[in-house]
């Protein structure tokens, strides 16, 4: 069935598959990672994670440095900036707002992306998840931190940057060396923090990080590598909407939490954001970032 669609419209499909592994691998490296942010710090566990992920991707892909030239050593750079940045802001954004606000405000950033990229009618389906997303999480709350509001935006920012790049770094790459290269560079911004919760790091703490680190950040980034690779930066800027669907999802059934209706809702509208950009990938489009 899956060889009898459109070539686009395949990748994209294909592209899908990949997004909600990932999102999965996510949320689940989320709780893994749980109880080390109030022994270690927010900055340390971003970096020992990301640290963790780094190694792994390196062994397996054993990247060559030399045969690059200085754009693509500039993409591979940034694109670990806005790694370790996205991660950085968003938890600093949570220690002052609302799980589901810092989630909105995150998820703008990728969602602005895939509007500017998409044409005509198909423009509207980005929105169409964000709206899912704020009735996921519960939306917007009055009276929210202001400081906590910029992280927020600035964490949104991060993740738009780290939509485009992953286009950017996939159309010069070949493969998955170049987005371990990029996880590195992640893993050095966040080494001073590392270093510094290294006393408070005990033989108990190191199942935790490493698992979400191959999960969370291994894993997880590698599928957006690839996805975008394969269906664009509109498609997926899109996709990315599922992150929050799937956190609620998980947390339904490993956390015992309720869905409510709203949230069923916003669930059944991000479904349809994403079947809208994968079923509108088969037409002739503009893209910020064409499918390899």
């Amino acid at each position: 069935m899956l060889t009898l669609l459109p070539g686009a419209r395949r990748r994209a499909l294909l592209a899908a598959a990949l997004v909600l592994v990932g999102s999965t691998a996510v949320q689940l490296s989320a709780a893994l990672a749980a109880g080390t942010f109030a022994d270690l710090g927010t900055l340390a566990v971003s970096g020992y994670r990301m640290t963790a992920a780094a190694v792994v991707l390196l062994l397996l892909t054993r990247p060559r440095l030399r045969g690059r030239d200085r754009r693509t050593w500039a993409a591979i750079v940034l694109y670990g900036v806005a790694m370790a940045a996205m991660n950085v802001l968003f938890y600093a954004a949570l220690d002052r707002l609302p799980l589901g606000v810092a989630v909105t405000l995150e998820f703008c950033g990728p969602l602005l992306i895939a509007a500017v990229a998409s044409a005509g009618r198909t423009r509207v389906l980005p929105f169409v998840a964000l709206l899912g997303v704020l009735l996921v999480v519960g939306g917007p709350a009055g009276g929210v931190d202001p400081l906590g509001v910029l992280l927020g935006l600035g964490a949104a920012a991060a993740f738009g940057a780290y939509t485009l790049l992953a286009g950017r770094v996939g159309d010069a790459s070949t493969g998955l060396g170049d987005l371990a290269l990029s996880v590195g560079v992640g893993a050095l911004l966040l080494a001073p923090a590392q270093v510094a919760a290294a006393p408070d790091l005990t033989s108990g703490h190191v199942p935790a990080l490493l698992a979400s680190g191959v999960l969370g950040v291994a894993l997880a980034f590698s599928l957006d590598f690839q996805a975008v690779r394969l269906a664009g930066t509109r498609v997926v800027g899109t996709l990315f909407a599922v992150d929050p669907a799937m956190g609620a999802v998980v947390g339904a059934l490993l956390l015992g939490d309720r869905l409510t209706g709203p949230a069923l809702g916003g669930l059944v509208l991000v479904v349809l954001a994403g079947a809208g950009v994968v079923w509108s990938a088969g037409r002739p489009r503009r893209d910020a970032t064409p499918a390899t």
